[in-house]
């Protein structure tokens, strides 16, 4: 059978493709869910930035809440914010974290654009220019939080501790790593762990953290409630954030 091409047939088939075309640009210009996913177009607001250490800190532990249900809502990850973010910003969390390609900290807490300052290195080590990083933050902008986030079977404490234990020294720069991670090292060792390489890996966030506490700079904004510093531990297994220690009250 053939049909004309300027028959009923072409006629139907045009419409109902506009009809189609219509449809599927309205829904690009939704924002609302479906199926716990969202339509193209913008993307959710989490809202305005967090002023507050607790704030903040509840923030992040709710977005991680939702990488580990599978219900992430990417927010503010679309041009309109980052034509908002092009003159400014007023991130309300810092974070420093291993360079693990498994543990990225914007996926982790399902955070926006705008929404973090990120360190990352080894084993999450720190030197004066990681340290500098993280100050810059809570001393600039005001930023009311800083995590220290070790993670799960991380290669470079492994590395680290197999060194240290057999008295070898890591190639390169790589030796850097061990002196910043020697600290941890050696608290594992006097203490009795079944795992002893993820004993000092949370060892390191939480010694970091502490340090960060009491830093100079720092150290007065905690104590007047304008900072928190967290050390948390990540679970490769199932995408839990275990906070370790310093939770805002």
């Amino acid at each position: 059978m053939s049909i004309r091409a300027d028959g009923p047939g072409r006629r139907a088939l045009l419409t109902g493709s506009a009809s189609l075309a219509a449809a599927f640009l309205a829904g690009c210009s939704s924002t609302e869910p479906i199926d716990g996913t969202y339509k193209a177009g913008l993307a959710p607001s989490a809202g305005p930035p967090p002023g507050t250490p607790k704030a903040a800190y509840e923030r992040l532990m709710e977005g991680n809440g939702r990488w580990v249900t599978n219900a992430l809502r990417h927010p503010d990850r679309d041009p309109t914010r980052r034509q908002l973010l092009a003159t400014s910003q007023q991130p309300y969390g810092a974070v420093l974290s291993c360079i693990d390609s498994r543990v990225p900290p914007e996926l982790v807490f399902d955070t926006g654009l705008g929404d973090l300052f990120v360190m990352r290195s080894g084993g999450a080590a720190v030197g004066p220019v990681i340290t500098g990083s993280i100050e810059y933050g809570p001393m600039t902008s005001g930023t009311p939080l800083i995590v220290v986030l070790g993670h799960q079977r991380c290669g470079a404490v492994s590395a680290v501790y197999e060194a240290l234990r057999e008295g070898k020294q890591l190639p390169g720069n790589l030796q850097a790593i061990t002196e910043a991670l020697r600290p941890a090292y050696e608290q594992s060792v006097r203490e009795s762990h079944a795992d002893p390489a993820e004993a000092m890996a949370k060892a390191q966030v939480k010694l970091t953290a502490d340090a960060l506490r009491g830093n100079r700079d720092l150290a007065p904004l905690v104590g007047k409630g304008a900072l928190a510093v967290v050390s948390a531990y990540y679970s490769l297994d199932t995408g839990v954030v275990e906070v370790l220690n310093g939770a805002p009250a």
